[in-house]
Parts: C-alpha cells; structure tokens; sequence
C-alpha cells in the first residue's frame, strides 16, 4: 500500500505542516485532510467517515439498455432502483464513486420543511401548487421509511420532527396556518431546545434524518453501476463514456447540474451555492432537526454521538475572505462549551428562481431526455420526489405532481435570475481580457492563491507551505469564465455557473466535465 502524505487544515483557511516523513497528529481545532498523489485536497464527512463503499467496475466497451442514468448519488440510485422494480432495464453511469459527489456532504434531513415557505408559497403560487409541492415531498418522506423497512436496510433511519425557528413570531405563526391550509400537521412552539435567540418555529411532526451513504449501498447492492466512467457526450440515444458508451431508449441526466447547455439553459436559470458543517462531539442530544429562517442562520442535526452545526452559504465563486469553518466553530464554542469539532465539510447547491427544482423532460427538443436538478438545499426529499416522477413519466403512469416541477415551466420569476446569471456570465468572460492580475507569482504569500502574473502570462497560482507553485489556467471549461479563488477550501471556483477545481487543476464539482489545465 502506497503511503499518503497528511496535512493539517486549520479552520480559518490557513495549513501548516509538521516535517515527518509520512504524516502528523494533530489535535482539535484543525482538522485532517489528505493529499493523494492526484494533488486533490480531501475532507471527508462524518457520513464518509463512518461507512465504507463497495468498488464497483468501469464500463467496458458498448452497451444497450432500456434507460441510462447519469450520475450515482442519491437521485441516480433511487431513481434507477425504482425503474427496476418496474421491470425496466436500467444502469447508472458514475464518474466517481456512487455517493461520491455532493451526496456524501449533505446534512440527510428527510423533510418537507423546506424553510419558511409555506405561507411564501401560497402567495406566490396559489393553494394548488403550494398543495402539490407539499404532498410530493410528504410522500417522499414516507416512502423512505417505506423501503428501509420493507428492504430491511440498516441506514440509522431516524423518525423526528422539523423545526424552522425566528425571531418574528407574526411570521411564524403565519407560516403554521399556511402550513395547516396545505394539509401538514404543523404547530407553532415557543421553546425549543437548541441554544438560539428566538421567537418560538414552526414544528413538522414525523420526518426523518438517516446515514445517506449505508442507505445508499444497500439500495445499489442489486443495480447495475458502472465506477470511474465520466459521461463525455450525449447524443439523441447514445451516451459516450470515458471508456465505453451506452445506447438507451430514454436517458436521465441525475448529475447534480445538467452539463449539456442546449436545449434546457439550465446554466441560465440557476445558480450554484456552497454551505459547511461541523461535526461536533458533545453530551448535549438533539430530538429534532432545525435550521432558521433568513440568509445568516444555522442548521442542526443529531447523528448518534454527532451533532452537525451548518450555516454560511454563499455563492459558488463569491468567497473571497474565507472563514466559514472559522464562524461555525465560533458559534459551537459559544453554544456548546464542552464540545470538540471531528469533523468538517461543504456541500454545493443548484438553487432556481422560483424554489421548485426541475424534474421531468430535459426540454421539448429531447422528449426521450429527463432530468432532476435544482434541489435548493433539500437533496434527500427531491431525490425520492424525482425517483417517483420519472419513474411514473418513463412507465407512462399519470403523476399527479408532473406540472408544479416539469422544467419547461416559466414563471416570471426567472427573469431576474437569468438577467443576474447573463450579468455574472458577462463579468466572468470580461474579467478574462480586462482584470489586471494582483501581482507577481513570487510577490504571493505561502499559503495563499491568486490569479498572477507568470512568465507564461495572467494564470491562477497557489504558492504551498514548502514555497512551490501550482499553476493553472483560469478559464472554466464550462462556459469560458474567469475562475475565482475560494480561501476557505483551496479551490478555484466558477462565479458563473458553480464548477469547482482544485488547486492543481483537477475537477471538483460541474457542469463543467474536464479540469483546468496547468500554467
């Protein structure tokens, strides 16, 4: 077994390293990360930590097949397991590993409290689709209890209630009538029991929160998957892999963000957002799961002996100072004294104009191409709605909840968000031709990144501890935008469209399907 070189990440952004010849102990509050020789910076959630993921093979050669799923989260594989149990042929296309992308880094709250939305909803929408987007993702909640029981799987199901708490109890009293109008049993408590100052929430009773990975492995245990085969193109019935390619009749794009830009523009009628967590030991126990409403607010979970404190989301591309890490290990000091931090991670979210993900045919132009996307931050309920959806769409089975999430909808909603993403897109390829560098390669600070000047001209440089350089082009792939340097992660991000790189070039996150090259 090939030794890994181990390096500590202190939560501010910063990284320091201790000279011993394979690796270091360090103690609370940095946290662990491995550089595997591919140069890729790794934090492994507490999820990761805490399961193990059988290997799967890679396409070999071509393939023919009733439908092919793109991509092997959680969509991916609820989606596929349920077209199997309608008898239909399906195999999944993963570029990774299943689980490996932004499943693994959710908080796994199976909800239908999707924030304070509900009386938002009934505004904006009228009682018939605020209706139907409730009870899709209630009967989400209720048919992953349905399948870990009758499956017998062991994934640390856990029955509780949603909390969402405020400081304007006007509000949350409005949203628990909302809540009652659309057929939840919501109530409005005044206490709850995690340490915050605020007005009372809003309670859903009987959801659930899981371990995502162990119910993951079980439920692909009798699936076709194919590992390590990144989907290079997508033609009318034809899936080219790096290694193989499939025929299918119908074909489901389940990877997070669509990557094909033409039809659908989902690149233009969404954006990409990240948020962290931590794990923490402590003795205090939650019963329910929480999270505030309004932009600077925290979330909550129990998972065993863990409590998972998440918060400050921002735009993918748009952080510039860093300190996420740093803030949440604040808070967790200020509300749990006694408690230790074992475990960090982030997570990137596909967030759409109108809060109501895109689930249904990729576009009128692909009637044989169906797509699940724009989960906002409530990936595990979305799953199961778009797992149920597409199975009944494919299976040509009436669904009551196919028009409140078919992406072909419009809503005006959209126009300030597609004029915003243009602006970002604008800036993004401008920035390439007119954004002056910050300064030489030699001037940049260890442990720091920036886009410099170089002998070979402007490129995107991080200088390590030890003084090297590593240098990339600054171009996304994607769409052709400048990339960003994110502080907190050591990563160049796309404020355009979302797509992540690390720092040696090597693809994180999409649309885009390749890395960046190096300077």
């Amino acid at each position: 077994m090939q030794a890994e070189r181990f390096f500590a990440f202190n939560l501010t952004g910063e990284h320091k390293k201790e000279d011993m010849e394979f690796c270091c102990i360090i103690c609370f509050p940095w946290e662990i990360l491995t550089l595997k020789e591919h140069g890729r910076w790794k934090m492994d959630s507490i999820w990761s930590k805490t399961s193990k993921q059988k290997k799967r093979p890679s396409l070999e050669g071509d393939i023919q097949t009733d439908v092919a799923v793109i991509g092997g989260g959680i969509t991916g594989i609820l989606t596929a397991w349920h077209l199997e149990q309608a008898g239909i042929r399906t195999v999944i296309l993963e570029a990774d590993q299943i689980g490996g992308g932004q499943t693994k880094n959710t908080t796994a709250k199976i909800t239908s409290q999707h924030g304070m939305f509900c009386n938002r909803f009934l505004e904006k929408k009228g009682e018939e689709k605020a209706r139907n987007y409730v009870q899709a993702n209630q009967e989400a909640v209720k048919e992953y209890k349905r399948i870990v029981r009758e499956e017998g799987i062991d994934c640390d199901l856990t029955g509780c209630d949603s909390y969402v708490y405020s400081s304007d109890k006007e509000k949350l009293r409005k949203e628990t009538e909302a809540a009652r109008k659309l057929g939840i049993n919501a109530s409005f408590v005044e206490h709850i029991e995690i340490p915050v100052s605020c007005a009372g929430a809003v309670m859903f009773p009987h959801q659930a929160a899981f371990h995502p990975l162990k119910f993951l492995e079980a439920l692909a245990r009798n699936l076709t998957v194919y590992e390590d085969t990144l989907v290079t193109e997508v033609r009318g019935h034809q899936v080219k892999t790096s290694c193989g390619s499939v025929r299918a009749d119908k074909i489901i794009f389940a990877a997070h963000f669509p990557f094909v830009n033409f039809p659908g523009m989902y690149f233009a009628r969404m954006h990409q957002e990240r948020s962290y967590v931590i794990a923490l030991e402590t003795e205090e126990k939650l019963k329910g799961m929480y999270i505030g409403e309004g932009k600077e607010t925290l979330s909550f979970r129990q998972y065993d002996k863990y409590l998972l404190l998440g918060g400050q989301a921002h735009r993918t591309g748009e952080n510039r100072t860093g300190g996420q890490y740093e803030n949440l290990k604040k808070a967790a000091a200020e509300m749990y004294p006694q408690s230790q931090v074992t475990a960090c991670w982030s997570a990137q979210d596909c967030i759409t104009a109108d809060g109501i993900p895109f689930i249904g045919r990729y576009s009128e132009e692909r009637t044989d191409w169906y797509v699940a996307t724009g989960f906002q931050k409530w990936g595990m309920s979305s799953a199961m709605v778009s797992a149920m959806l597409l199975r009944d769409m494919i299976c040509g089975i009436s669904n009551p909840y196919e028009d409140i999430f078919a992406p072909s909808r419009f809503s005006a909603e959209e126009i300030p968000q597609i004029m915003k993403g243009s602006g970002k897109a604008v800036k993004g390829l401008t920035k390439r031709f007119f954004h002056l560098p910050g300064g030489t390669a030699d001037e940049l600070l260890r442990g720091h990144g920036a886009v410099a000047d170089t002998p070979q001209g402007k490129a995107g440089v991080y200088k390590t501890e030890e003084g090297k350089l590593c240098q990339v082009d600054i171009v996304c792939p994607h769409m052709g935008c400048e990339l960003n340097w994110n502080p907190e992660e050591l990563t160049w991000d796309c404020p355009c469209h979302g797509s992540r790189f690390d720092r040696e070039g090597n693809l994180i996150d999409g649309p885009a399907q390749e890395g960046i090259s190096h300077g």
